[in-house]
């Protein structure tokens, strides 16, 4: 067995008491102390000694790629262009549930806030509760994270800030990366309580937002900056004036926040370059107002869309000793030269699967994937593509079951040779993409740019140089357990011919060989922006 089948097993194995977990689900429990709502946490201590870095992909259920484009084609309807009032809001929470029936965690999440927001009238707060609890079953660490921000806010239970920063911690200690920059940022004090709700606990505050921008969320940056830019001890004391590597750290972290759509950082930077508050302890090597005018832009797109993401923004905006690349002063040339890219999606073929009538309809786009999670349930835990498990002599293909339904029965044989009538095992099957594995990265509608791909198709091993100045994507297999986080258009790098690629331990703080990654060229084109 080699190593991407070995972690998948792996995954499965950690996946499959889930099935259990999710036949309890409809049940209801005898006592509500034992709701995950009211669960016993360990109280919040800003003191811990030190903190390993979790990520949050490799603890969450797989995606099934029909859910996942649901709750993309939601997304993109409240996009921040359209009017709140002119949302279809009846069709974006249809689309939304129908992901989150397929155990799609994020959808479970923003359903959860499409209720909390009125968007439904048949649903309010408890629902809300309840579903962020569902998917606290799972131990999607985000929920723990949610049910804190409840606690904060009096949304559906009593409001209660000391739990509301155990669940924090939880959801931190499990992997995810909103609750580790927040915690990170609330231990940042020079001393504990110099700031009602801070406390001192740097070197804890650093591990929790490198931990968190490891995973590609921007906004750790900005605080993070502050502590790589002046030397501290582990309670606050400042230990040491800014030196030219601390301030060139700091500089590199808020650029790499802006890549990952914090408009704080592209704040930061367009004063830093365009007109620094005190030039004699500034962060970047000179003023710059080309470069800042460039980041101001930046800011306000991030700041009107916060979902945009600018992984290529080394195309247009290097930090120096690069020169800037020529461009022609447009807003949008700008955006597009910095932002994703993708190719145009490949044809899929159908499959023998796509030809079939309901219920074992299933579009051309996707294809089946046998999980081996099994249930013995009377009927379907939770909606999804379900087929009778081998090994029962039955050739009945997958079909689509949504909660609740009864599992059919069958005549099978037994042990003995004996026909027997009744029920069998079942195994779940995810959709997957039907493209034989293309490389196409995916995101909500407008995130991403369509380019044509190279031709011939160019890839290369983590420890080689680039051998073409282009966009390249990172990329696993489809099966691998963080794919989830490695398989993302963010994860792009614009890289120079002779420039090293990326390393996954190193740069993305990811327990992940190098040899397990491959990039891929998506985009050769050079800046002509001039």
């Amino acid at each position: 067995m080699d190593r991407n089948h070995s972690s998948m097993a792996a995954m499965r194995g950690r996946f499959a008491s889930l099935i259990f977990l999710c036949c309890l689900l409809a049940c209801k429990m005898p006592d509500d102390k034992v709701l995950p709502r009211n669960q016993s946490l360990p109280l919040f201590n800003p003191h811990v000694p030190d903190f390993i870095c979790e990520i949050e992909a490799s603890k969450v259920p797989p995606i099934d790629a029909q859910a996942e484009d649901w709750f993309l084609e939601a997304r993109a309807m409240e996009d921040p262009e359209i009017a709140v009032e002119d949302r279809d809001y009846k069709k974006i929470v249809a689309l939304t549930r129908q992901a989150a029936e397929r155990l799609h965690w994020k959808a479970m999440l923003n359903l959860a806030s499409l209720y909390v927001e009125g968007r439904d009238p048949l649903y309010g707060n408890e629902e809300a509760i309840q579903l962020v609890e569902k998917a606290m079953r799972l131990g999607i660490p985000a929920a723990y994270d949610r049910m804190g921000t409840y606690y904060a806010n009096s949304t559906g239970v009593d409001g209660d800030i000391t739990r509301a920063y155990a669940f924090w911690q939880k959801a931190a200690v499990m992997g995810n990366p909103q609750a580790m920059a927040f915690l990170g940022e609330k231990l940042r004090a020079g001393t504990d309580g110099a700031i009602p709700g801070y406390w001192a606990n740097i070197p804890v505050a650093i591990k929790m937002m490198a931990c968190a921008l490891s995973q590609g969320y921007g906004p750790a940056a900005f605080n993070l900056h502050y502590l790589y830019a002046i030397p501290r001890a582990a309670n606050g004391d400042e230990i040491g004036d800014r030196t030219p590597t601390t301030k060139q750290r700091a500089l590199n972290v808020l650029h790499e926040g802006v890549k990952f759509g914090c408009a704080e950082c592209a704040s930061a930077l367009a004063i830093e370059f365009g007109s620094p508050f005190d030039l004699a302890d500034m962060l970047a090597p000179y003023v710059d107002k080309a470069r800042g005018e460039r980041y101001a832009v930046l800011n306000r797109a991030l700041g009107f869309n916060p979902n945009r993401r600018f992984p290529n923004l080394d195309k247009i905006l290097p930090l120096p000793p690069a020169d800037l690349p020529p461009w022609d002063g447009q807003r949008k040339s700008l955006l597009d030269a910095a932002m994703g890219v993708r190719p145009p999606p490949a044809t899929p073929q159908p499959s023998a699967a796509s030809l079939l009538q309901k219920p074992y309809f299933l579009a051309a786009n996707y294809a089946l994937h046998p999980t081996g999670l099994h249930s013995d349930a009377p009927t379907a835990p939770f909606s999804a593509y379900w087929q009778p498990a081998a090994g029962q002599g039955l050739t009945e293909p997958a079909r689509l079951f949504h909660k609740g339904e009864a599992f059919r029965h069958f005549s099978t044989l037994d042990a003995d040779g004996n026909s027997r009538y009744g029920p069998v095992t079942w195994e779940q099957c995810l959709t997957i993409r039907h493209n034989h594995g293309a490389v196409e990265p995916r995101a909500v509608q407008g995130l991403l740019r369509e380019v044509a791909r190279p031709e011939p198709l160019l890839s290369c091993a983590c420890d080689q140089v680039c051998p073409v100045s282009g966009v390249w994507q990172p990329w696993v297999a489809a099966d691998h357990p963080l794919q989830a986080i490695v398989n993302q258009y963010w994860r792009q790098a614009w890289l120079n011919q002779g420039a090293p690629f990326p390393r996954p331990r190193r740069d993305w703080l990811l327990d992940l060989p190098d040899y397990e990654v491959t990039w891929h060229l998506m985009d050769a084109s050079l800046p002509d922006l001039g």
